[in-house]
């Protein structure tokens, strides 16, 4: 497991970041993670992607080109030896102390991490998960646009989650200020009802997954009907099917909300051919 920071190379147990860097004083940072299947990293392409246009809005002065990340990234990799892993990619402000962004006179910092990630305990695909309703909101496009992976917003997903938590449950769902559903504190949700797949739009404030639209060009390349609407907790409990998907937690049935059953209250077959076509979908990357 190694850590490359700024061009140098560590254990990830001794790696060490400046402790003015932006991110750690004010959370002005910006973040990936990206999964390895079997020596290739997945949907990399799109990470950096997503990345960098989250950095131009940020207005950080990235001095790596986006195929220049993207080099490195494999280079870790093949440093880390990591045959099926999960990499962290930090991109941050810069180095400075002050809010105001004049006190950085840094470029970018840039943090690669190569390490191993396990979200749920591997029953829980096959059982599915409880999620309860939380009582945090995602923040409104008016304060800051939920489509930045932005390492600051994360803190009241922690808190929804620590709620979850607290219920005995493996997730929290979260809702936008006008009562629709976003997504849960760290994954996207989708629900099957009559054979269609749903998701709520982006617009309902929630961040674009690259798993999400991995899944939405499958199941139309299945050929499922996808959409992408407003939704209610009412759409969820009347569901058919449910379940949530991420770089981190993949794709993973949901069978509950509020402690009442979606469906039958198992992982549906609808769901399963899901985890199917994705996990045949891993194991194209990049390799390295």
């Amino acid at each position: 497991m190694l850590v490359w920071f700024n061009g140098t190379v560590s254990p990830i147990e001794t790696a060490s970041v400046p402790a003015a860097d932006h991110a750690h004083l004010y959370g002005d940072g910006l973040f990936e993670g990206i999964r390895i299947y079997g020596g290739q990293v997945f949907k990399l392409d799109e990470h950096l992607t997503r990345l960098y246009h989250g950095a131009k809005f940020m207005n950080f002065k990235v001095e790596m080109t986006q195929e220049e990340m993207k080099a490195q990234i494999l280079d870790v990799c093949r440093q880390a030896q990591i045959q099926d892993g999960y990499i962290r990619l930090n991109v941050t402000r810069g180095t400075g102390l002050g809010l105001d962004p004049k006190a950085v006179k840094t470029n970018a910092n840039v943090m690669i991490m190569v390490s191993t990630l396990a979200l749920y305990p591997p029953e829980a695909y096959e059982t599915g998960l409880k999620v309860i309703t939380t009582s945090y909101r995602v923040a409104p496009p008016s304060t800051l646009d939920q489509r930045l992976k932005c390492i600051g917003r994360y803190a009241y997903h922690i808190l929804a989650k620590e709620e979850a938590n607290r219920a005995g449950a493996g997730e929290g769902l979260m809702l936008n200020h006008e009562g629709y559903v976003a997504e849960c504190t760290g994954d996207n949700l989708f629900i099957f009802k009559d054979g269609v797949l749903r998701t709520p739009h982006p617009s309902s404030g929630l961040l674009q997954g690259i798993t999400r639209d991995t899944v939405i060009a499958l199941a139309k390349a299945a050929g499922f009907t996808v959409v992408e609407d407003t939704m209610t907790r009412y759409d969820i409990l009347s569901a058919d099917e449910a379940f949530l998907t991420g770089t981190a937690a993949e794709v993973i049935p949901m069978i509950s909300l509020d402690e009442r059953p979606i469906g039958t209250g198992k992982p549906g077959e609808l769901t399963k051919q899901i985890i199917a076509l994705f996990r045949d979908e891993t194991t194209r990357g990049t390799a390295f």
